[in-house]
């Protein structure tokens, strides 16, 4: 195991440069490569293992807006996909691991992974210049080869992710069935009460996260995990009694042939979207999507349930919402808003048996207020 040396590690200068000139420098507290993304900042306080190994920051460059970062170290039990997904990570102060649960530093596994990431840097100002400018395209040099000058122009010249088909690069090769001897949930702790897995449902992976697989499983259901492209007829010969349309990174309307995907399965079976999956069920019923100024992501977010006026604090992570104003009228309802700035959290149809929302109900990290979610796409196949 490579050991973490603080001293050798301040002696790795390294810099990000943002398509707009900034140019903040640090030192280098993962892998020696140099690497292009969107800088996006998360105002979760802790979480980054699940952050970082989400497919959704594919092709992003994560900023942690707490200042302490790798306290907790990395686990086993912890990660959302089969391998550290965001193109880098910066942080104001990477701490050494002292945590029962840890078994590798957050520095080891960056490095082992091949993420680049930077330490040092006023992370907090990095924050509210993209509040007030907004997302932004930048380089980051971990590796010293590349000029200042140099390192601005690639991160204005890189195509970035908007109109950019990202779920085709993260998703499973292959059709796999979730965890059915109960192995994976015995590492949290859960296989003891797993209930009787009465209910089938069929998961496009766009980028899934297991964590959403794990609370199918603890709500009765067998998941099996398909590719983002694989046909609705594929996904109809499995019988399942609902189709889950799963989270994912970049733009949802380049993801074109989900879309079609999901239009010709809305009637056929119950569906429930999450996130990306969320935003193309939108479009399939005849929505728009936006990018918003710097996207939401954290686990502090604050979204309204209309139908009762329960708030609910959740998990986030997207850059782009459904336009409310361009869904259908009459068959289309929304049935939660972002009480930050009142974008579209949740659709349902009045007529088929379809719900989505925009947030993480499977809170990883996050809080555990929407986990009702799972239990209530039950009920609605039970009653379809």
């Amino acid at each position: 195991m490579q050991q973490y040396n603080w001293r050798e590690q301040r002696e790795k200068p390294a810099f990000l440069a943002l398509e707009d000139g900034t140019v903040l420098r640090g030192h280098s507290v993962g892998a020696k490569v140099d690497r292009l993304g969107e800088v996006v900042f998360n105002t979760g306080m802790t979480g980054y293992q699940e952050i970082l190994s989400d497919p959704s920051y594919h092709g992003q460059i994560v900023t942690m807006t707490y200042p302490e970062i790798g306290s907790t170290g990395m686990n086993p039990a912890d990660p959302e996909s089969r391998r550290l997904f965001a193109n880098g990570f910066l942080v104001h102060e990477a701490n050494q691991p002292s945590n029962w649960r840890n078994e590798r530093s957050l520095q080891d596994m960056l490095a082992e992974q091949g993420i680049p990431a930077l330490a040092g840097i006023d992370t907090r100002a990095l924050t509210v210049k993209l509040r007030e400018g907004g997302t932004m395209k930048a380089f980051l040099c971990a590796t010293g080869l590349v000029g200042v000058e140099d390192a601005i122009a690639k991160a204005r010249n890189w195509e970035g992710l908007d109109g950019q088909d990202y779920a085709a690069k993260v998703t499973c090769a292959a059709p796999f069935e979730w965890d059915p001897d109960g192995s994976l949930s015995a590492s949290w702790g859960i296989a003891d009460q797993l209930p009787v897995a009465d209910l089938h449902v069929v998961a496009y992976d766009y980028g899934i996260k297991w964590n959403i697989l794990r609370r199918f499983r603890e709500n009765g259901f067998r998941v099996t995990v398909v590719p983002a492209a694989t046909p609705p007829a594929e996904v109809l010969a499995y019988k399942p009694d609902g189709v889950f349309l799963s989270n994912g990174p970049a733009d949802p309307a380049a993801v074109t042939y989900a879309v079609g995907n999901i239009r010709a399965l809305v009637g056929k079976v119950p569906l429930m979207g999450i996130c990306l999956g969320h935003q193309l069920l939108g479009l399939a019923l005849g929505g728009r999507t936006y990018r918003l100024k710097f996207g939401h992501h954290g686990c502090n977010h604050p979204v309204m349930e209309l139908a009762t006026g329960k708030v609910e604090i959740t998990s986030q992570n997207h850059n782009f919402v459904v336009d409310i104003d361009s869904l259908p009228k009459g068959s289309v309802e929304v049935t939660h808003m972002n009480l930050n700035d009142n974008t579209v959290e949740g659709l349902r149809h009045r007529s088929e048996p379809l719900v989505s929302m925009q947030y993480h109900p499977e809170a990883a990290p996050g809080p555990h207020d929407s986990a009702y979610l799972f239990e209530r796409f039950r009920s609605l196949i039970k009653g379809a």
